[in-house]
């Protein structure tokens, strides 16, 4: 038996669990594919101070389909090339705080291994840096025994961009249209990132544009030290083994944000009441013992500590966010609210909420230039990609985390469980119990953080920590709020407009009835009147007899 133990790499366990990633149907791998290589141009442009223009094209036969990105972005340095695409868990955000699509250094690396898996074809990528005369070419493929890359070929030509990257890959994979549709993934992604252009060819040859809404790019998130509260036991234990840094004092001051020398003394004097070996702001860290250890930990959880700073997440904004809905989705009404900055095991978040209600030409009454109310003309049901639902169908539900679309695992995720746990029906809304509400509505919710706590590999749903669910339900409160006043003020226009309608269709009548009895006698007049006054009587009889 000992015989037949041996270290498993990562790539090989990913090959045989690829459903992990992302990649376990036809349809969902294709998306992933294009998400994976549209999340890495977007980070690089937005790293480089670019703006991004990304396009895309998908080719669908017989099974087998071809995804090419490019991109404007910086380029990529010939010696990183293939590291970057044929060998997982590499890359450098994975021990960065700061907020960034891609995490954990796997995706377009899982992606080019699904291709080699699936049609034993290598990532074909061509890249060129500012200032050089010549991209660089390669075809690279994955050595799953090892986790190395494993290059084909490569070679230097001319492009005629003068920086960027492209990436073309194949890959096992089926072409779809409806919710979890590449066109949708897009459509998506341009909502949440407004200063994107996008322009993307599906396998019919049929071209659709995103057209950026602002040429102004988000802010560069800014790169932190963990927060103290965010720190368990044995990850404190290795950091005090790794510091550099040769005095306790130094180290909580160093290795921690929010930390400063009067709230280091702090931790360092509680600590030595929980330990028998007295501690003191000049101990050497890597000479705290286990149980010293162990009181330095409860005593950073005892000390009052700032809370995480926020300059590291950058949301999309009220007015970017707002921005994005009207240019791609069609609303009567629109709301968006972003809550302050929390945190859930010391990582700062933030989450921001939109609601677009309604459909423009549905059933609805509006105020005309001229001032009057006047019905919507009716229009042509939506196409399947419309992101807002039909009026007898739950709320269509877009989840984000990091400006990136969640297209799947839906149920699962933390974004779900908040809307679902908030009463709708005390905002004038249908829900069946348990589930989302039923309204022609778009729900949107974007999660930012230095690190979103997904529940697996493949980033598809959001970990529900009490902390972000009371952030999301506070914000779907807001929102609700401002739809519940825009529905009870349709409502009054509805009921005004009704009146108005019934004054218009019985008033001719009305004006004929009265000059009919003007020209009776006035013995038959008379009578008329009395006539009327009983039939008016008997009618306010019945009404109050009525339950």
């Amino acid at each position: 038996m000992a015989s037949r133990q041996r270290e498993i790499s990562v790539s090989e366990f990913f090959l045989k669990n690829r459903h992990l990633l992302g990649f376990d149907t036809p349809a969902k791998a294709l998306v992933t594919a294009v998400k994976e290589a549209v999340d890495n141009a977007l980070d690089a442009c937005e790293e480089a101070g670019i703006l991004p223009e990304i396009s895309v094209e998908v080719s669908d036969r017989s099974g087998k389909s071809r995804v090419i990105v490019e991109d404007n972005g910086p380029g990529i340095v010939e010696g990183q090339i293939a590291r970057i695409f044929g060998k997982l868990l590499y890359g450098s955000k994975f021990h960065k705080l700061s907020q960034s699509r891609g995490q954990q250094g796997m995706g377009i690396s899982a992606a080019g291994m699904y291709g080699q898996l699936t049609v034993g074809k290598p990532l074909h990528i061509i890249s060129r840096v500012n200032g050089e005369k010549l991209a660089s070419e390669m075809h690279v493929s994955i050595d799953t025994a090892r986790n190395q890359p494993d290059i084909h070929r490569k070679k230097q030509l001319k492009w005629d961009r003068p920086h960027g990257t492209r990436v073309e890959m194949e890959m096992e994979g089926h072409y779809q249209k409806g919710p979890h549709s590449v066109e949708v993934y897009l459509k998506q992604t341009a909502i949440a990132n407004p200063h994107l252009s996008i322009t993307y060819k599906d396998p019919q040859g049929q071209e659709l544009h995103f057209v950026r809404s602002t040429k102004k790019l988000p802010p560069r998130p800014a790169e932190i030290k963990p927060h103290p509260y965010g720190i368990e036991l044995g990850r404190l234990i290795q950091m005090l083994n790794n510091t550099k840094s040769r005095t306790l004092l130094g180290f909580l001051v160093d290795e921690f944000s929010c930390v400063g020398r009067k709230t280091a003394l702090k931790i360092i004097e509680i600590a030595g009441t929980h330990s028998d070996r007295k501690l003191s702001d000049r101990s050497h860290p890597r000479h705290i013992a286990h149980v010293q250890a162990a009181a330095l930990h409860k005593a950073i959880q005892k000390t009052r500590i700032m809370a995480p700073r926020t300059d590291c997440i950058v949301p999309i904004g009220e007015k970017q966010l707002l921005d994005g809905l009207h240019k791609e989705l069609e609303a009567d009404f629109f709301t968006v609210t972003t809550r302050p900055a929390a945190a859930y095991r010391g990582n700062p978040f933030q989450v921001e909420v939109a609601i677009a209600y309604g459909r423009p030409g549905g059933a609805g009454v509006e105020v005309d230039a001229t001032g009057h109310l006047r019905k919507k003309q009716a229009e042509e049901p939506p196409a399947a990609e419309n992101l807002i639902a039909q009026k007898d169908e739950p709320v269509r539900l877009l989840r984000f985390a990091n400006r990136v679309p969640l297209l799947y695992q839906q149920a699962s995720c933390a974004i779900t469980k908040a809307v679902t746990q908030t009463n709708w029906r005390g905002y004038g809304l249908h829900q069946p119990k348990g589930s989302l509400p039923v309204a022609p509505m778009a729900i949107l919710v974007h999660v930012a953080s230095v690190w979103v706590p997904y529940t697996s590999e493949s980033k598809e749903a959001i970990e529900p920590y009490p902390e972000i669910l009371k952030e999301i339900k506070l914000g779907l409160q807001e929102c609700a709020r401002r739809l519940a006043h825009h529905l009870r003020h349709q409502t009054q226009l509805h009921q005004e407009y009704d009146r108005r309608t019934y004054i218009e269709k019985y008033l001719p009548h009305i004006g004929a009835a009265l000059q009919d009895i003007l020209a009776l006698s006035n013995a038959e007049r008379d009578s008329t009147v009395r006539k009327l006054d009983d039939v008016l009587h008997i009618s306010r009889t019945t009404q109050r007899a009525e339950p």
